[in-house]
């Protein structure tokens, strides 16, 4: 269908193609669920919906759902997952096309899972994949401005995501239930627009927790619970998770078990460990507030920052902001390329850059050998924080030219060359 999606365009107006599209987009919706027989209908499915923390909440439900006995299946930014069996996300798609997703809710289904865990975007409402999935939950984690210049305004964009809650209306499933944190400021408009159970959650919800440099520690209905993750962003993560496993009555000693043991998340403030004195971190992090948040996970310490911008082609109003974020939290700014896509990658550096008033920018436009400097700028007890790409497994140039590519992959043999050398 995608094929006649490309001839159809070439033949017609783009106007009447315009128009058209939205029509082909919901048909080729139904018509996966047709394909492979409704398989929503016969498992329970959780979204989990906003701008940040959409994989990694994705991961800690898996989590706490492995943890209470439960058989899961995940699709998420970083892998497609069925029981035991998982493979990275290497399409450079955060919620896969429909006839993909509909596939995967069916091997799920076939394998005999309980639940099927799934992150869902505005991208993907625009085109209709969040129609026919039959949601049991709908989880929303916060919402900030992105993908702008796609939904043409930060109204169209919330739109988008609150499109995904009233799916819940159409869905076959008896009991549904949204939940959402209410200390973001669209939290209530998402509750509203869900249908069935609402439930919210917010920080008040806790009657104590601390930020460590090795983790959380928090109380939560009267209970004690640690986790390995950092900063204040993953402590919303795991509370969205606890508030989602606690409304299926999982039971607190097997969360607090599964949180405890929790390994953390590919791409997701993941620490490089090659036996330096100093921290490595990857994280997705492309956005001014998520940068803001990550480097204040880091409170304290020397920090080296390598990053660049989301990507070519979109949301250039953002690049001076993360460039502005860095200028305040970071000690050393390191600018590289990442995902230029057709752009200029100069360009969007030299944007980015038009931010940082107050150090002044190493510009590397080759990613690796940013990374190694950043390494080598290092000292005992500093942290050197690489951000923008994650899991993300290509740079993406010109004319589709991919490089493949893994950012803690790539720390982890510098370090091995730095510290050997």
């Amino acid at each position: 269908m995608e094929f006649i999606l490309r001839i159809t365009k070439k033949l017609i107006p783009n106007f009447i193609f315009s128009a058209l599209q939205p029509v082909y987009h919901y048909l080729f919706a139904f018509c996966s669920a047709v394909r492979f027989g409704s398989p929503s209908r016969k498992i329970f499915v959780v979204g989990v919906t906003g701008t940040k923390g959409k994989s990694s909440t994705t991961e800690i439900i898996n989590a706490l759902l492995e943890g209470a006995g439960y058989k899961t299946a995940m699709v998420n930014g970083i892998r497609f997952k069925v029981g035991n069996d998982s493979i990275p996300n290497k399409l450079k798609m955060t919620m896969p096309g429909r006839m993909l997703i509909q596939q995967y809710i069916k091997k799920a289904v076939a394998a005999k899972c309980d639940y099927f865990i799934l992150e869902m975007t505005s991208e993907g409402a625009k085109q209709f994949r969040h129609k026919f999935l039959n949601l049991d939950t709908l989880i929303f984690t916060n919402i900030s401005p992105e993908h702008i210049e796609s939904h043409g305004s930060y109204e169209k964009y919330l739109q988008a995501k609150l499109s995904i809650a009233q799916e819940l209306k159409n869905s076959c499933k008896r009991k549904t239930t949204v939940i959402a944190n209410i200390d973001d400021k669209e939290g209530e408009k998402f509750l509203a627009a869900g249908m069935g159970k609402k439930i919210s959650f917010s920080l008040n919800d806790l009657i104590s927790f601390k930020l460590k440099d090795n983790g959380i520690d928090l109380v939560y209905m009267g209970e004690k619970y640690s986790s390995p993750l950092l900063g204040k962003f993953n402590l919303y993560n795991i509370l969205a998770a606890m508030t989602f496993a606690k409304s299926i009555d999982v039971s607190n000693k097997e969360t607090r078990e599964s949180l405890k043991n929790f390994p953390g998340i590919r791409g997701r403030v993941e620490k490089v460990k090659a036996g330096q004195d100093f921290d490595v971190v990857v994280d997705y992090a492309h956005t001014a507030d998520s940068l803001r948040q990550f480097y204040g996970a880091f409170e304290g310490k020397r920090k080296i920052c390598v990053l660049g911008s989301c990507g070519g082609g979109r949301d250039n109003w953002k690049r001076p902001d993360m460039g502005a974020v860095a200028d305040t939290f970071c000690d050393t700014i390191i600018l590289a390329n990442e995902d230029p896509y057709d752009e200029d990658p100069m360009q969007i550096i030299n944007d980015v850059a038009g931010g940082i008033k107050n150090h002044k920018p190493i510009i590397t436009l080759d990613r690796r050998k940013a990374i190694a400097r950043a390494l080598g700028e290092a000292r005992v007890g500093d942290a050197v924080l690489i951000t923008g790409k994650g899991t993300d497994p290509y740079i993406m140039e010109a004319n589709g030219k991919k490089i493949q590519w893994d950012d803690a992959t790539v720390a982890r043999e510098e370090l091995g060359k730095f510290l050997n050398f």
